[in-house]
């Protein structure tokens, strides 16, 4: 399960001889507005759907999807439920969900205002219909619980580090499944590198990984810090808030409305948070341009810090749906970034391949032996030590599913 603040996303895994079968994958959305539906592609039986969820808020939209799942795989089918729990503070496992681990939650729900209380509620909510069903709370911050000290701490009085604020870090679930994918892929060697990942969405973030653990990322406290996004500003300086909060008079509702869905590239372009518009828009619309711009400096800025973080680079990997699905904002990042080792193969680049770098596109990276393309032969790997930069799509699911399995031993 991973609930956002007006839909459910869903998915179903079975077990053959303990590996996991993807079943079932869906989507409730829009809920608490008109015309909520359930979506689903049902892998097993090779057949999707589209259902009417008349007139749900989130409690009417979790029960209509729980009693679909009952009839749709069978109640006695349901061994356990895997919840992405977005803010997990300090917690660097996950967990088998129970009253502490509840309580613990609304405790630093303020932690994250806009996911914290929807997971608690979706969770409560199927305790309160089952019981005996077991749940499980898989953190997208524990991935990060290996930042070092320089990396975590805030440069604020110790005393807000004792009340939890630091840099926390998010998008875990998708690390963990891309550097999973990335050791199968390019081999240990790499994966274990210096390696730079891009998780590029609605919401976006950058991670750097050196020895196959988290040293640094663009997101801090709350999942609003780092690089713009589609509506959340990013990084801001401190006296921008002040300003705003003394020349509008915003409550702290108000201002964490502004910075979470009014800013990113919707709030540059004045016309969508989505990529895909704002590069149909870009040759007609200056804002729509700037927006994009502003983007790919951002992640471009990024890439060069965790470089210098990393003392070196041996690979990129590209992920979430801008990250997988838009050549042209791939090429814009990476374009002038050849002093690191950074080129593009433009052709595979343009076709979504695998291995989208450039031979010999200069020092700076490992660029070692050869690495396995989408088709599952062997792709020609960079040469002269240049950065392999990789298009991997990510699933967090898949890695909530294998965390619940393994937590609940079923």
């Amino acid at each position: 399960m991973n609930v956002g603040s007006s839909s459910i996303k869903f998915s179903v895994f079975g077990t053959d001889g303990g590996e996991l079968k993807d079943r079932l994958r869906g989507k409730v959305d829009r809920i608490g507005l008109s015309g909520t539906v359930l979506t689903f592609k049902d892998i097993s039986a090779g057949e999707e759907g589209r259902l009417a969820v008349e007139g749900a808020g989130m409690e009417g939209a979790a029960n209509f999807l729980l009693d679909w799942l009952e009839k749709k795989t069978g109640k006695s089918e349901i061994s356990g439920i895997g919840h992405r729990v977005v803010h997990g503070a300090s917690r660097r496992q996950p967990a088998i969900i129970d009253d502490e681990l509840v309580e613990e939650l609304e405790r630093i729900s303020g932690y994250d205002p806009d996911h914290l209380p929807g997971e608690i509620g979706l969770i409560r909510l199927f305790r309160d219909r089952d019981r005996g069903l077991r749940q499980v709370a898989c953190f997208d911050t524990a991935f990060h619980a290996t930042l070092p000290t320089v990396a975590r701490l805030m440069p604020l009085p110790r005393r807000y580090e004792r009340a939890g604020l630091q840099r926390y870090g998010f998008h875990g679930l998708s690390y963990t499944y891309l550097l999973e994918e990335l050791i199968r892929i390019a081999g240990p060697e790499i994966a274990e590198g210096r390696v730079i990942m891009a998780h590029l969405g609605s919401g976006a973030s950058l991670a750097a990984v050196k020895g196959g653990q988290s040293i640094d990322t663009t997101m801090g406290f709350t999942p609003a810090g780092g690089i713009m996004m589609g509506t959340r500003s990013g990084d801001l300086d401190p006296g921008v808030i002040w300003w705003i909060l003394q020349q509008e008079g915003l409550g702290a509702a108000q201002l964490s409305d502004l910075v979470n869905h009014q800013s990113g590239l919707k709030g540059v372009s004045g016309i969508s948070s989505d990529m895909q518009d704002l590069l149909a828009r870009e040759s007609g619309a200056a804002e729509a341009a700037e927006a994009v711009r502003m983007f790919c400096y951002q992640v471009k800025k990024a890439i060069g810090a965790f470089a210098a973080a990393l003392g070196g680079v041996d690979a990129v990997v590209f992920s979430g749906g801008i990250g997988e699905r838009s050549a042209a904002i791939r090429s814009r990042i990476c374009t002038g970034m050849e002093f690191l080792g950074i080129a593009l193969d433009q052709r595979a680049n343009e076709e979504n391949e695998l291995l989208i770098s450039r031979a010999g596109a200069g020092a700076g990276g490992a660029g070692m032996g050869e690495a396995p393309s989408v088709g599952g032969g062997m792709a020609e790997a960079p040469a002269g030590g240049a950065v392999r930069v990789y298009v991997i799509p990510t699933d967090e699911e898949k890695v909530i599913a294998q965390q619940t399995l393994k937590l609940l031993n079923v």
